[in-house]
């Protein structure tokens, strides 16, 4: 048996069904989309490196690629999205090249990209050791991977109010919110695929809605809403969703009646190797400086700080 027969955690087609249904209003529900995208082009900018051609991996409504246009010598972006539909929306935003394309099973040939970039859509891949190496033999020599994904303690609330609501009425409690990676486990997969220099940070958004169904709202209008392989197929029993968000009031609410909904964000940058420019990676588990601070120092011709 395989590693990607052991990893089957997603419905890929579900997983494609969502986005196609979540493009029509992309534009609608994408702002978490533009805020990480933000970030990752902040830390774009702390690179004086120029990145010709670009891949934008999971592209959503394109708002990747309109946040990167103009930064850092970039001349051409190709989007990608596993969903035809999502894929025809960024086009249609940007006006650049897009094709549908699994992120675990990767079109290109090798040394494609300068830059492959992937803004919150590789917490859906199964194999995301084969799809980081892949993306690898994607780069050119010395190419940069720079990514964000959503982190286990992402929705936190909403995992404790349908917990505690699903054991309330129906005596246990089923998988149906989607697991994810935690920051640990995503940095040893950069040095498992093969990154030179891999560095992993983290932030935690908290984002404040008038009420849980809001929140319920956002997520599907993203095409964040369940895909797990282990997931009920039946829909939610609406007084197991009035009492979840009853619940979800209950524990979190605010004084002015609004609740949290957190989003933790595992950012991630690697380098294709290229043993004639890159400095050698230290030790495993011997790091101790933030992305930003890192990239800041290669983006200037640095070699990263030594690790205290």
């Amino acid at each position: 048996m395989s590693d990607a027969d052991t990893m089957q955690v997603f419905d890929r087609q579900l997983v494609r069904r969502h986005r196609d249904r979540a493009a029509a209003t992309i534009a609608d529900h994408d702002f978490l989309l533009r805020e990480v995208g933000s970030r990752l082009a902040e830390r774009l900018e702390l690179i004086r490196r120029s990145f010709p051609r670009v891949l934008d991996l999971g592209c959503h409504g394109g708002e990747m690629a309109g946040l990167l246009q103009g930064l850092s010598g970039i001349q051409q972006i190709i989007q990608a999205d596993i969903s035809p539909r999502m894929a025809g929306v960024a086009g249609a935003a940007n006006g650049t090249a897009v094709l549908a394309a699994d992120e675990e099973l990767l079109p290109f040939a090798p040394g494609s990209f300068d830059m492959v970039v992937s803004n919150l859509s590789l917490h859906w891949v199964n194999d995301l050791p084969g799809t980081l190496i892949q993306v690898r033999q994607a780069l050119r020599p010395d190419g940069l991977f720079l990514a964000a994904m959503f982190g286990g303690d992402t929705l936190f609330e909403l995992r404790r109010a349908l917990m505690e609501a699903e054991s309330e009425i129906l005596g246990g409690v089923s998988p149906r919110i989607s697991p994810m990676a935690g920051l640990r486990d995503a940095a040893g997969l950069l040095q498992r695929a093969g990154f030179a220099l891999p560095v992993a940070d983290m932030d935690t958004l908290t984002v404040s809605y008038a009420n849980p169904f809001r929140l319920l709202s956002d997520l599907r209008g993203m095409g964040e809403t369940n895909a797990g392989l282990s997931r009920l197929r039946r829909p939610m029993p609406s007084a197991l969703l009035a009492r979840t968000m009853e619940r979800y009031v209950e524990l979190f609410a605010e004084e002015d009646g609004s609740v949290p909904a957190t989003f933790q964000v595992i950012f991630l940058a690697g380098w294709s190797p290229d043993a004639s420019v890159q400095q050698q990676p230290a030790k495993r588990g011997s790091a101790s400086h933030r992305l930003a601070e890192v990239l800041s120092e290669i983006g200037q011709g640095q070699p990263p700080a030594k690790p205290h």
